[in-house]
């Protein structure tokens, strides 16, 4: 007769484990699917707003700007009068600031602030 060797420890997921982690995926990917449209919808406006602050002189021609950029690449959570138009020096300044809602349960939402500006962002050395 022949003897086998004892078998080594097994290593791995259990069933359970393996259904668990499927869940936890399954979620993440739900909640980066639900994410992907807000994303896109604000670089789409920092791109609008970035492309109009040399367009026009006066507010009413940036926000005409703004509104037909928005048209174009279907911009729904800002419109033209949410935007704050101030004049620094000689420079036109634009900034903007929103909230997205997304539906994740019936009661659960996940609310994200954006905002931006044309503003200058320079950062100071720490000495």
């Amino acid at each position: 007769m022949h003897t086998f060797a004892p078998r080594a420890r097994q290593h791995g997921l259990s069933l359970v484990g393996l259904l668990f982690i499927g869940l936890i995926v399954v979620l993440l990917l739900l909640l980066g699917a639900k994410l992907v449209p807000a994303i896109v919808e604000y670089i789409a406006i920092e791109r609008a707003v970035q492309k109009i602050k040399n367009e026009g002189k006066t507010v009413g021609e940036i926000r005409a700007a703004f509104e037909r950029h928005a048209t174009i690449d279907d911009i729904k959570s800002i419109t033209a009068r949410d935007l704050d138009i101030t004049k620094e020096g000689d420079r036109v300044v634009i900034s903007y600031a929103y909230q997205y809602n997304i539906q994740l349960l019936d009661n659960v939402r996940l609310v994200i602030d954006f905002s931006g500006t044309t503003r200058d962002r320079t950062t100071k050395a720490v000495p």
